[in-house]
C-alpha cells in the first residue's frame, strides 16, 4: 500500500495548489456532470454523485457551479457531452498503469496520453493488459496525530474494515467497495479526520523504482494530473521516501 498512500498525499498538496488557482474545478465539474448523468442528480440516491459534490466542495467550489453542473448532467441545462474511457499502459520500469478519462474528444485524448507515456519511457497498451494487476477498493487515510492506533482499529474494523496499515505518517484503511460508505460513516460519527477517503485501484504488487526512473515515473505521474481529461490514474510504483518529499515540496 505504501505507493499507493505516498502518491495520495502528494496529490493531496497538489489539489490545494490547483483550488488556489481555480485548475481543479475544470476537472470536478466533469466529474459531477458524467455522475448525475450515470445515476442522476440526487446526492442521496447517487453515491458516486455524493462522492463528487463532496470533492467540489472541498476545492471551495461555489454551490451555484455544483447545481449547475448537476442539472448538465441530468440535461436539465446543455451542455458538452462527455465520454468515459480507460485507457491501460506502462510507465518507466514497467510500471502498470491504469488512466481513466472523462473527454469530449477521445482521439485528441489517445494523441496526448501516447506522447505522454513515449516521452517517460513508456507506453500505451491493449485494453486488460495492465488491469488484472489492480483490485478495487475503498481506502481512506487518517493522519497518525489524529487518532489513537487501537481506537481507529475499533471504530474502523467494528464497521467493516479490511485491513489497516500503518504508515510513516498515516494509518491506511481498505475495505470492500460495498463496505467503504459504511466505515467513512463510521469515522464521521467519532468526528475522526481523514486525509484522503475515495474508491480506488489499488496494485496487487508494487515495482520499486529508483534514481532517473523514480523521477521520470513522478514527472509522468504530475503531467496526467494535470490534463483536464484525466479523472484518476493509477499506477504500482513504490518510491523511496526522500524522493516522493522532493516532488511534494515543489
Amino acid at each position: 500500500m505504501s505507493g499507493h498512500s505516498k502518491w495520495a498525499t502528494i496529490k493531496r498538496k497538489k489539489s490545494a495548489t490547483d483550488a488556489k488557482r481555480g485548475a481543479a474545478f475544470t476537472k470536478v465539474i466533469r466529474e459531477i456532470i458524467v455522475a448525475a448523468k450515470a445515476g442522476g442528480g440526487d446526492v442521496n440516491s447517487n453515491s458516486r454523485l455524493r462522492t463528487v459534490v463532496e470533492k467540489a466542495k472541498a476545492v471551495n467550489m461555489p454551490l451555484d457551479n455544483i447545481k449547475k453542473a448537476i442539472q448538465k448532467g441530468t440535461g436539465e441545462l446543455p451542455g458538452v457531452v462527455y465520454e468515459e474511457l480507460v485507457y491501460e499502459g506502462y510507465g518507466p520500469g514497467g510500471v502498470a498503469m491504469i488512466i481513466n478519462i472523462t473527454t469530449d474528444n477521445k482521439n485528441r485524448s489517445a494523441a496526448d496520453f501516447r506522447a505522454m507515456l513515449s516521452k517517460h519511457g513508456g507506453s500505451l497498451a491493449a485494453t486488460g493488459s495492465t488491469a488484472w494487476q489492480f483490485e478495487q477498493k475503498g481506502f481512506i487515510s487518517v493522519p497518525r496525530e489524529a487518532i489513537d492506533e487501537e481506537k481507529l482499529m475499533e471504530i474502523a474494523l467494528d464497521a467493516g474494515a479490511q485491513d489497516i496499515a500503518t504508515e510513516e505518517t498515516s494509518y491506511d484503511i481498505t475495505t470492500a467497495p460495498s463496505d467503504f460508505e459504511t466505515v467513512k460513516k463510521a469515522l464521521d460519527s467519532k468526528s475522526v479526520k481523514y486525509s484522503t477517503a475515495e474508491i480506488t485501484m489499488v496494485p496487487k504488487t508494487y515495482v520499486k523504482l529508483t534514481g532517473n526512473q523514480a523521477e521520470s515515473m513522478l514527472k509522468l505521474m504530475s503531467e496526467l494530473d494535470e490534463h483536464d481529461d484525466v479523472s484518476n490514474v493509477y499506477a504500482n510504483f513504490d518510491i523511496p521516501q526522500e524522493i516522493m518529499d522532493k516532488l511534494g515540496d515543489e
